[in-house]
């Protein structure tokens, strides 16, 4: 039963970010195979979420 409780839990903020921070780093490297510079933005982008994931640590 504890599985299905789990199942309607909400993410936590950080929890939220990291998801983000995952899905730019992946499109990051999948651009860094035909558009280096767009790369490099969504690589920006990804560490701005880290900035925020490692203030909640905080």
């Amino acid at each position: 039963m504890e599985i299905m409780f789990g199942l309607f839990k909400k993410k936590s903020e950080k929890e939220k970010l990291e998801a983000q921070y995952d899905a730019l780093i992946k499109k990051s490297y999948e651009l860094s195979h035909s558009n280096r510079a767009e790369s490099d933005k969504v690589q920006a982008q990804a560490q701005e979420v880290l900035k925020q994931i490692e203030a909640l640590e905080d």
